[in-house]
């Protein structure tokens, strides 16, 4: 009958009472460190790419993907891709103002005498303390988001006409090509509430003075109209309906 050796191997790292006897005094090397595996790491959830994952992309990112090698693969995706790009970048054209800007006097030649011929000024002459200006000044700066091919500009008022009178504030004077083409002094043409739309109506009232930057005739002035009228009209009902709400519940 054969013989056997067994040779007993410890668990990987542990160590005896002697060898740590010995490790003390410097006969052995330090114990290696114990084995630790590496931790789990769960594999990140894939994206679903579909019109959503497009919309979420910037101008840039949306460039950047043009080297995408799973857009190449979804002709779809990549279609839709080109699409938003262009629409962005035409969004970008028509987004010439936005924003009602102050200016001051030695401003005005350039800004809105200067001005470009297609594009309409609207000038609210003001001053700070007089609650009306206020009033007309929110309403502007909602037009102005509006209709952002349309040039919204605010100066103090005797910084523009010296010695103009309070009295006749707020007033709206409305440029074209270096011409004023219609001015509207005081709050009573604006009608009681000088609701946004109000303003609009009341200068789309002979020019496409408000302009969205998609279209700049005679239609479009009309369009600008119809859409004013349309949300004038929803404001009231709404109005109306918050204020019955109101009595309700008293």
């Amino acid at each position: 009958m054969a013989n056997y050796h067994f040779v007993y191997k410890d668990v990987e790292g542990a160590s005896t009472q002697w060898d740590d006897i010995q490790r003390k005094l410097g006969n052995l090397p330090p114990k290696p460190p114990a084995y630790k595996p590496t931790p789990f790491t769960p594999a990140p959830e894939s994206v679903t790419k579909d019109g959503t994952w497009i919309d979420d992309k910037t101008e840039e990112e949306l460039e950047e993907l043009e080297d995408d090698l799973d857009l190449d693969d979804d002709r779809f995706l990549e279609e839709y891709r080109k699409q938003r790009l262009a629409e962005m970048r035409e969004a970008a054209k028509v987004m010439k103002f936005g924003y009602v800007m102050p200016i001051s006097g030695s401003d005005f030649v350039r800004q809105v005498s200067e001005a470009p011929p297609d594009v309409w000024v609207v000038v609210h002459l003001y001053k700070e303390g007089i609650p009306e200006c206020g009033v007309l000044m929110e309403s502007l700066e909602e037009l102005a988001k509006r209709y952002p091919a349309t040039k919204f500009v605010k100066i103090i008022s005797t910084e523009c006409i010296p010695n103009y009178p309070d009295c006749n504030l707020p007033t709206l004077l409305v440029y074209n090509a270096g011409n004023v083409k219609a001015n509207y002094v005081g709050m009573h043409n604006f009608g009681k509430r000088c609701a946004p739309e109000a303003v609009a109506l009341v200068l789309c009232q002979s020019d496409p003075v408000l302009n969205d930057g998609h279209s700049r005739d005679d239609t479009s002035r009309k369009t600008v109209i119809e859409g004013e009228q349309r949300r004038l009209i929803e404001r009231i009902v709404k109005t109306h309906e918050d204020n019955d709400g109101g009595s309700d519940s008293d």
